[in-house]
């Protein structure tokens, strides 16, 4: 089975059929040997009634007492065997199953990871977690095909072998049933597929809308717009119910014809093998092994209905699972490198430039304008930016990323000691020595941590954090959960901000990082802020006066072009708008 750590190969791309067969590729002499133990013990199923006819024939017809015990003990160890074969083919089968779910899930998450930004732009978290849910599991099930699926048809051919010596009719019924079985089937395949595919993407985007609902539940609330959410997700709850209820109606039919074809199959069979014992063509013994035949095809028969049923559901979640890999992550294009030295960002659609080692606010008469313009200046966006004289685009993307940081307001907080979740700074970024020292940190902090922690200390201490510390029972290794679900909502964007601090990128672009900070919170972060990253390249997008008198240029937005450049104060005298928009944050401070 694959290792944690194992690298799972180069996925196959090109359809849902090409990804299973990978997945059986990536561990053939598992499978091989799966088949085998499959193929061996549904043969072993059929050769049960040829013993037992034997026995008959030869041992209890005849009152032969020495052959009826041959016979008999044969047929003892041969179901011994098949006992054993059966509990190998179960273990060895769950291995493949689980090697499928592992080496599909490590190939989802490490194209999560190379996507990187560009995933949330193009697929929705519902998608990625209907695939690791559901999915994968669908996948891993499909694979019984290697298994019992094989052996089904191994079987099946020796069953009409074992015909072919008692009568020619009859394995000509045998033979030419299944096929018709088939036939029967396939078009219930294909319907369940189109009904199975349209209910996987409802179901992706009901988990989505699950998602987005948790993570807004306080807003939504307080707005009073809980209700309307909740019938409008009940709506489509319904109509995701109905579509599983399609899907439902295809596979009860499948699954009717599992059991109920087989069973009409034994009664067609029997009773032409009854008729012709009659007959006196076959003897009682061979009537007996045609019954016993009949009864062993019913495990073949079933199991290949059933691998139908699996594949079609299961090359659905391939294509999905397909579909996702198939999406490319941002371009590393690029063959210019970055400045050299600290350079000046410009952004031509909006008119800003912000200079190097300073601190710069873009405050926008809308909310989205400051955090559109810092989306092209950190190249999460395509646009005409430059950084000096080279345009953001020719410069490969690694080398933007190692030395610019866009620090979003609902940046992701993952789960684990908090000292993980900030983040090890092994190696500075481009530009981190140049990191000031906040003066102002308390000298029992310094002295009761250890010196490796000094730099998580100062971004706390930047972040006006060090009440959560303090708070914590194990400080830097207390567990933090996923989202920070455990801290409140100014906390979350303290630590968020701390992080963005301690990585010490050489720029730092920031979103509304105090957007949830009281008024006295908010002043000392601000301060904090401007010590903590004097000499470097801070761009923070806010409209609150605390932050905004603490910037060196302040840059006011209107409709997504700069409209006035100056100090806090020089704007608040000249422009009339910035004055009106300032204001209004500064009621919402009162």
């Amino acid at each position: 089975m694959i290792d944690a750590y194992e690298d799972p190969g180069t996925p196959e791309r090109r359809g849902g059929w090409r990804y299973l067969a990978w997945l059986v590729g990536r561990q053939w002499p598992r499978c091989a040997a799966g088949a085998v133990l499959a193929s061996t013990w549904m043969v072993l199923l059929a050769a049960t009634p040829y013993l037992m006819a034997r026995a008959v024939d030869h041992g209890l017809e005849p009152g032969d007492t020495g052959a009826l015990a041959g016979w008999t003990g044969a047929l003892v160890g041969v179901g011994a065997l098949n006992a054993w074969l059966g509990l190998m083919r179960h273990r060895v089968m769950t291995r493949v199953r689980m090697d499928a779910n592992f080496r599909t899930v490590k190939v989802v998450v490490g194209h999560a990871t190379r996507l990187g930004a560009a995933l949330r732009g193009q697929v929705g978290a519902g998608e990625v977690v209907t695939i690791g849910v559901g999915d994968v599991q669908t996948i891993s099930t499909s694979l019984t095909a290697v298994g019992p699926g094989v052996g089904a048809v191994v079987a099946y051919a020796a069953v009409g072998a074992l015909m072919l010596s008692v009568s020619t009719r009859l394995a000509l019924v045998v033979l030419i049933g299944v096929p018709v079985l088939a036939l029967l089937l396939g078009p219930l395949m294909e319907r369940l597929q189109g009904r199975e595919s349209a209910y996987r993407e409802g179901q992706s985007v009901l988990t989505a809308r699950i998602g987005d609902l948790a993570g807004g539940l306080r807003v939504l609330n307080g707005l009073g717009g809980k209700g309307l959410v909740a019938d409008a997700f009940r709506r489509d709850s319904e109509r995701l119910r109905e579509r599983g209820y399609r899907v439902g109606a295809v596979t009860s039919w499948i699954q009717a014809l599992g059991v109920g074809l087989p069973v009409l199959f034994l009664a067609l069979v029997t009773w032409l093998g009854a008729r012709q014992a009659v007959q006196g063509h076959i003897s009682v013994g061979e009537l007996v092994s045609v019954y016993g035949y009949v009864v062993a095809l019913g495990w073949p028969v079933s199991f290949l209905i059933e691998m139908g049923h699996q594949l079609s559901r299961g090359v659905v979640a391939a294509r999905r699972v397909v579909a996702f890999l198939r999406l490319e992550p941002e371009p590393v294009t690029g063959t210019r490198d970055a400045p050299a030295e600290p350079s000046a960002l410009h952004d031509p659609a909006s008119g800003v430039r912000v200079l190097p080692g300073r601190l710069t606010a873009l405050a926008g008469s809308r909310p989205t304008d400051a955090a559109e313009v810092i989306d092209r200046l950190g190249r999460y966006t395509p646009s005409e930016a430059t950084w000096g004289d080279v345009p953001l685009s020719d410069i490969p993307l690694p080398q933007i990323r190692s030395r610019i940081l866009v620090a979003e307001a609902e940046a992701d907080l993952f789960a684990g000691a908090l000292r993980e979740v900030m983040g090890d700074q092994d190696t500075p970024p481009r530009g981190a020595g140049n990191c000031a020292t906040s003066h102002d940190e308390p000298a029992a902090a310094r002295h009761q941590h250890p010196a490796d922690d000094s730099a998580h200390l100062k971004a706390l201490h930047a972040a006006a954090a060090d009440d959560i510390l303090q708070s914590l029972p194990d400080g830097l290794d207390t567990p933090v959960a996923a989202q920070g679900n455990t801290l409140s909502g100014g906390q979350r964007q303290r630590i968020r901000l701390a992080r963005a601090l301690h990585t010490a990128p050489e720029v730092l672009l920031a979103v509304e990082p105090t957007s949830a900070l009281d008024a006295h919170t908010e002043a000392t972060v601000a301060a904090r802020l401007r010590d903590a990253r004097a000499g470097r390249t801070t761009v923070v997008a806010s409209t609150s006066p605390l932050m905004l008198d603490r910037a060196d240029t302040v840059v006011f937005l209107v409709d997504g072009k700069v409209a006035a450049t100056g100090s806090h104060r020089e704007l608040l005298t000249t422009e009339p708008g910035y004055r009106a928009l300032v204001a209004r944050d500064e009621e919402a401070v009162r």
